[in-house]
């Protein structure tokens, strides 16, 4: 066990194919109208490079995600919620996926370790035992897990920044209250791997491989400290059965920086090790 404690239709087999959970296709609230500050004077891209380092900082904080698939006239929204520790590169989350049609298909929440390179998912179905987690070696996966777990993980989503090529500062608004300054521009996932930590150098790389363009599209929205309250990233990828592109939208909020997190991951015995049905 490691710890590291610092504070049955088509749309729901869309949202599964979708975010890779079958394992086989490898707001921002208006603010005062202020006007614009000193920080336009900053270079935007250096702001955005320097932007993860200032989570690592900041230490752990809550997370809430969205990651929204469209493709074929169908769009379905995955929705999670946890806790991350941006020092050690670890957090917990529960992602929830939709209903089907009908609306009276209740899915168990998935709860998600994420860690530097691996994946556990626990509550995954498809013939794996409800005590059982099934872990993924995120390097191996064509998209390096930013969404195929149905959530990106919030530091690869601030890592990705690294890759930033064009920005602009948009203005100052508000995000849950707080006040923010919003950026928008493009990454390159090539750029963002070359630059990245160790843990999610490897992520990244596969990413730029996999998506059908490693130039990303981004919305960030920064605090007073630097640290990201808010980032929007727009990926393409091929649907490896279909072989069209799926447009997905993957939104991370970060807020109680400093909240106490546990994540345990799970011991050897507790992983599941026989074949996925798909």
């Amino acid at each position: 066990m490691v710890e590291r404690r610092k504070r049955g239709d088509g749309a729901v087999a869309l949202a599964a194919a979708a975010t890779g959970l079958l394992l086989c296709a490898t707001g921002c609230a208006g603010g005062g109208a202020a006007s614009d500050d000193a920080r336009t004077a900053e270079d935007p891209v250096e702001v955005l490079h320097g932007a993860a380092g200032n989570l690592v900082r900041a230490g752990t904080s809550k997370a809430r995600t969205s990651m929204e698939m469209a493709t074929g006239g169908t769009r379905v929204t995955i929705r999670g919620e946890g806790v991350y520790d941006f020092a050690d590169q670890v957090g917990r989350l529960k992602v929830l996926l939709p209903q089907d049609p009908a609306g009276d298909d209740a899915h168990r929440p998935i709860t998600e370790l994420l860690a530097p390179g691996a994946l556990y998912m626990k509550n995954r179905g498809a013939g794996v035992p409800s005590d059982k987690w099934v872990r993924v070696d995120t390097a191996t996966l064509s998209d390096g897990n930013l969404v195929t777990g149905g959530a990106t993980d919030p530091f690869a989503a601030a890592e990705l920044l690294r890759g930033a090529r064009t920005a602009a500062y948009v203005g100052r608004t508000a995000v849950a209250g707080t006040a923010v300054r919003h950026y928008r521009g493009t990454a390159d996932l090539t750029v963002a791997a070359r630059d990245a930590s160790a843990g999610n150098r490897k992520v990244l790389r596969a990413a730029a491989k996999g998506f059908a363009t490693a130039t990303v599209p981004f919305d960030v929205y920064l605090d007073e400290q630097g640290r990201i309250r808010k980032v929007r990233h727009r990926f393409s990828f091929v649907n490896g059965q279909r072989k069209d592109t799926v447009a997905v939208s993957s939104t991370t909020l970060l807020y109680d920086f400093g909240a106490a997190v546990d994540v345990r991951l799970p011991k050897t015995k507790d992983i599941f090790a026989g074949r996925i049905a798909e």
